[in-house]
C-alpha cells in the first residue's frame, strides 16, 4: 500500500517551490491514482473525476505533467498509463517496472545492475542518459500461483 499523504505532501511542496497552487484538479488526479491498484490512462482518470461537469483530457494531462515533474507519479510508456509512487528515486538510478499482463498490476524497483548495464551501453554509443526506466511485461506472483493450481 502506498503512502498517499506522503505523495500529496511532496506535490504540495513542489507546487510551493514553483510558486504555483496545488490546484483541486491536481489534487483530484493524484487522489484517483493513489487509490487505484493499477495504472490508469488520462481518459480513465477523467472519467473517474468527472462529476457535475465533464473533465477534459487536456486538464488531466496538465495535472499529470505537474505530478510527474514533482516525482509523485510514473508513466508507463508501453500502456500510456500512470500510477502513483510514494518514494524518491536516486539521481541516475534506473527504475524497473514489472507489469503483469494478466491483472495489470505494476511493481517497481531500482536496480544497480540494470543501471550499470544501461550506463555501459550508453557509454559505447556516446549517449548521455538523463533518466532510465525499463518496462518488463510478464506475470506477477499472484497470477502465476493462480495458474499453477
Amino acid at each position: 500500500m502506498i503512502d498517499r499523504d506522503a505523495i500529496e505532501a511532496r506535490a504540495r511542496l513542489h507546487a510551493a517551490s514553483k510558486g504555483t497552487p496545488f490546484s483541486p484538479m491536481r489534487q483530484r488526479v493524484l487522489a484517483v491514482l493513489g487509490m487505484s491498484d493499477k495504472p490508469l490512462t488520462a481518459y480513465e482518470i477523467a472519467g473517474e473525476i468527472s462529476d457535475t461537469r465533464k473533465v477534459h483530457g487536456v486538464e488531466v494531462y496538465r495535472a499529470l505533467e505537474f505530478l510527474q515533474e514533482a516525482g509523485c507519479i510514473h508513466r508507463l510508456a508501453s500502456r500510456s498509463s500512470y500510477f502513483a509512487c510514494d518514494h524518491l528515486h536516486g539521481v541516475g538510478e534506473a527504475v524497473v517496472f514489472m507489469i503483469c499482463r494478466e491483472c495489470g498490476a505494476v511493481r517497481e524497483t531500482a536496480s544497480e545492475l540494470v543501471t550499470r548495464g544501461l550506463r555501459g551501453a550508453a557509454k559505447t554509443t556516446g549517449f548521455r542518459p538523463i533518466k532510465s526506466m525499463v518496462e518488463v511485461e510478464g506475470e506477477c506472483a499472484k497470477c502465476a500461483a493462480a495458474h499453477a493450481i
